[in-house]
């Protein structure tokens, strides 16, 4: 498995992809509630008036997100060292402001962890061709804010603590190490993606997921997408997590796809409800395959690569882009 932030290199800068363009203003504060029924302890009924609250307050964020995932995909994939700059120097502005510093929930709090690791993942991307200043400063401040998430999830009581969003949050640590080389978010890291894998019944499905009515399939390959990406960087960076639980990891992926290919029965069974993905593999969106990239780059996979390979190249925002580059897929 090669190195992932070692293999990208930047050319001495071609003509710019375009000039630095006006950052957004950065997202200081963020408060929401759960989107889902407050009466609802499976958390699988949406509000949809929390809904829709939860993705006003989230789209400028995510809308940021996109804007930096598909300028880096542009930068790193031409090379074009100009044009990672100006990826670095916007996520500086936000570094400078100290964005993402008052959550003010603890929904926010919960959901957070997704959107720090999508911007660790640019960070890392670019920074091989950016300003040490500009690096220091946005590596210093996903610092501070894994800070945070770490003493969050070390205290919090929500029964989350052993779901995707936890899973997310060691997404966020393995990324932001990436950057920072600190053994204690490191550390944390992998430590919290064991807390979620060893959870895993014998068959490989996640038992908090499980609990999600019609939705409990949807979760688990939501909660496999952050556990196999951190995983893989987790392993490049000398922390080992495969072995852990009996390889519970691989059996996670493998319950994870042979469901899939079932149309959700085994999910079914467990949740007492048909599934929302019961069309199968067929009826996932790209972005939800993109950790696919990554888990060929751990293990060998014919029947997953020949699901993936038409697909190609896989994207996801909150994993940095495209997946097929970053993770050399054949």
């Amino acid at each position: 498995m090669r190195p992932w932030i070692a293999a990208l290199a930047f050319c001495t800068p071609l003509p710019a992809i375009a000039a630095c363009d006006v950052v957004p203003d950065p997202v200081i504060s963020l408060s929401f509630d759960s989107r889902y029924a407050a009466d609802d302890p499976s958390r699988s009924e949406i509000d949809i008036e929390a809904e829709t609250a939860a993705k006003e307050a989230l789209a400028d964020l995510d809308d940021f997100i996109t804007y930096l995932t598909t300028r880096t995909d542009a930068a790193v994939g031409a090379g074009d060292r100009d044009a990672a700059n100006c990826v670095m120097a916007a996520l500086a502005t936000w570094a400078r402001a100290d964005a993402l510093s008052d959550l003010g929930s603890q929904t926010a709090q919960l959901t957070i962890g997704s959107r720090l690791a999508a911007l660790a993942l640019v960070a890392a991307q670019v920074a091989p061709a950016a300003p040490v200043g500009d690096t220091s400063v946005v590596s210093a401040w996903l610092g501070r804010r894994m800070d945070s998430q770490m003493t969050f999830w070390e205290t919090a009581s929500d029964g989350a603590a052993s779901g995707n969003l936890r899973a997310w949050a060691a997404l966020a640590g393995a990324a932001t190490s990436l950057l920072t080389q600190d053994p204690v978010t490191l550390g944390w890291a992998g430590w919290s993606l064991g807390y979620v894998a060893c959870t895993a019944s014998q068959d490989g499905s996640l038992p908090q997921e499980m609990q999600r009515k019609q939705l409990a399939l949807h979760y688990q390959v939501h909660a496999v997408t952050p556990m196999v990406v951190a995983a893989a960087l987790l392993e490049q960076q000398g922390v080992p997590v495969m072995n852990r639980c009996g390889r519970a990891l691989d059996r996670i992926v493998d319950f994870t796809l042979k469901d899939l290919a079932a149309g959700g029965v085994a999910s079914a069974a467990y949740a007492g409800a048909p599934q929302t993905l019961d069309a199968g593999v067929e009826g996932l969106k790209d972005f939800q395959l993109a950790w696919a990239e990554s888990w060929l780059s751990l293990r060998a996979n014919p029947e997953l690569e020949a699901l993936v390979a038409p697909r190609r190249p896989l994207r996801y925002s909150k994993l940095g882009g495209n997946q097929t580059r970053l993770w050399n897929a054949r």
